[in-house]
């Protein structure tokens, strides 16, 4: 007989929305338990929270966009839980990093204004709240910026980025520095492990500062650190004398590991468990609840029973949502329905692989308070959403975070109206 446990909320997904959800559920009291088959986005992702980059055009001002946004996309994550849903979870999101594992870390920003970043490649994206260690790459602010690359990190060319960076109009130029990195696997994560050591550090600062010009902006790939970034941040400009940001690289992304560690340190410290590698096998259903869920885990299958679950899971690019050879998508977690495909006979994909796709918006059918058609204790969050492009609208986390944090909220006030009955 497989192992049968109990919770108050069973989480599946482990990305900025599942684990966000789950923390603040956790936090207001409730035993949770988050089952994922492995890490979310995060590692993948930059590290930055984009709440409304594109709409169409650069949008300046997120919070200022929001309401003709929501009014000409009736369908979206946004629409569904009212712009006033985003600033308080972009406002617990800043306090949980702050209280996390990094110390001194913080984020900074918000729905005022967008920060104007530069990505590897050098194009300028807008996003809302950004790691302090990447704000002063914000390319609004004037002067002359030096993009900084490390030898030995294949995954990230300075002369690339500082040069789309001069074709947008910025004056950058590119400079590279060889360093002695040890036996260490040469990506971002490992040069992250060494920016952690005060000794490397010095040295890489050594060198660095003889290349520099007065008055630069410093552009560095985002390796400073993944213990304590913030030190190392805040050394680097201690040692250069020049104003220091990171750049987002290829993954694995050392900026979204913080929030990852933050957001786990957080969650178990609330009382909640994680347990990874756990792949879902099926459900058990009571009329039209999901009473409990059997996983996978560790050569053996077990019952988590909850009153609420959350399907966090994403969407086609995790995998949790499927198009068949029958040219059907099904969501591949719980079975649910699904909402945003094209009807019958209509194209699915577009000729233009950056344009608009008609599959774009598919995802878990919902109702106003998130919760999956035919079920009465299953919220959805994150990309498993309908009604959204992120890529285009450069919306991803502020989905995650918002959802994450709206159907914590309302399981929250569902136990306590149970508790007072």
């Amino acid at each position: 007989m497989s192992p049968s446990l109990s919770y108050d909320v069973v989480v599946l997904g482990a990305g900025v929305a599942g684990l966000s959800a789950a923390t603040q559920l956790a936090e207001g009291g409730a035993r949770v338990c988050v089952l994922a088959k492995g890490v979310g986005s995060t590692h993948l992702a930059p590290g930055t929270v984009d709440v409304l980059g594109y709409s169409p055009e650069r949008v300046e001002e997120p919070g200022g966009a929001l309401g003709e946004f929501i009014a000409a996309h009736p369908e979206h994550p946004y629409a569904l839980m009212g712009a006033q849903a985003i600033a308080p979870a972009l406002e617990w999101f800043a306090a949980c990093i702050e209280r996390g594992p990094q110390p001194g870390y913080s984020y900074t920003g918000g729905l005022a204004r967008n920060h104007l970043l530069p990505t590897a490649v050098g194009a300028i994206r807008p996003s809302a709240l950004v790691p302090e260690t990447m704000a002063a790459g914000d390319m609004r602010a004037a002067g002359p910026v030096c993009v900084v690359g490390v030898r030995v990190l294949r995954d990230f060319y300075a002369s690339v980025c500082a040069g789309n960076l001069r074709r947008a109009g910025i004056d950058a130029r590119a400079v590279e520095v060889d360093v002695d990195v040890g036996r260490v696997e040469a990506n971002s994560l490992g040069l992250a492990r060494c920016f952690d050591d005060e000794r490397f550090r010095a040295a890489f600062a050594a060198r660095l500062a003889m290349l520099l010009r007065p008055g630069e902006r410093v552009g560095l790939p985002a390796v400073l650190g993944l213990r304590d970034p913030h030190g190392a941040w805040s050394d680097l400009q201690r040692r250069l004398g020049h104003a220091v940001f990171e750049v987002p690289t290829l993954p694995p992304s050392a900026p979204g590991m913080r929030i990852y560690n933050a957001l786990v340190h957080a969650l178990r410290r609330g009382g909640g468990r994680l347990v990874l590698g756990s792949e879902v096998r099926g459900v058990e259903r009571e009329a039209g609840r999901v009473s409990a869920v059997r996983a996978h885990t560790s050569g053996h299958e077990t019952t988590y029973h909850a009153r609420w679950v959350v399907l966090a899971t994403g969407g086609f690019a995790s995998g949790a949502i499927e198009l068949g050879s029958d040219w059907r998508a099904r969501e591949t977690v719980l079975g649910l329905p699904l909402r945003g495909m094209p009807p019958a006979g209509e194209p699915r994909f577009g000729a233009d692989y950056f344009g608009p796709q008609p599959m774009s918006g598919v995802g878990v059918a919902v109702d106003s308070s998130l919760l999956a058609q035919d079920t009465e204790n299953v919220y959805v969050a994150g990309a498993a959403l309908p009604g959204a492009m992120p890529w285009r609208e450069g919306s991803g986390e502020g989905i995650s975070l918002a959802s994450g944090h709206f159907v914590a909220q309302a399981v929250l006030e569902h136990e306590v109206a149970a508790a007072a009955a």
